[in-house]
């Protein structure tokens, strides 16, 4: 098992910057992929990013490529995403997840709860 806690979501005006955090604990982290995706009210969860197990590899997703940049420190076991040039079209939930699949899916194992981050214009 393993359990996920985000962090770092706020209110923020268009065009900032925001870090969000995701660090797990359990099992070794560096054993999953990681993700990263969002739900805005009354849509559907969409996949925003995702990071291999040695962080090598990244995926974006054509809404956010060029704006959000995944990382992750498996010493640490936390996965990263860093926003910039945030759009009021951003506000949403954001989760991270870990599994075993990389891409686009949306099969992860694990979920965190999520941390709201709120972009004005």
């Amino acid at each position: 098992q393993v359990q996920l806690v985000e962090s770092g979501g706020e209110l923020v005006q268009a065009g900032g910057s925001l870090r969000l955090s995701c660090t797990a604990s359990g099992r070794t982290f560096s054993s999953y992929v990681a993700g990263w995706f969002r739900q805005a009210p009354g849509k559907e969860r969409e996949f925003l990013s995702a990071i291999s197990r040695s962080g090598i590899s990244t995926l974006y997703a054509d809404s956010v490529k060029g704006r959000f940049t995944i990382s992750r420190d498996n010493a640490k076991n936390t996965v990263y995403l860093q926003m910039s040039s945030l759009k009021p079209e951003d506000t949403a939930v954001y989760s991270c997840a870990a599994g075993n699949i990389f891409g686009t899916t949306k099969s992860y194992d694990f979920w965190g709860q999520g941390t709201q981050v709120t972009v004005s214009s």
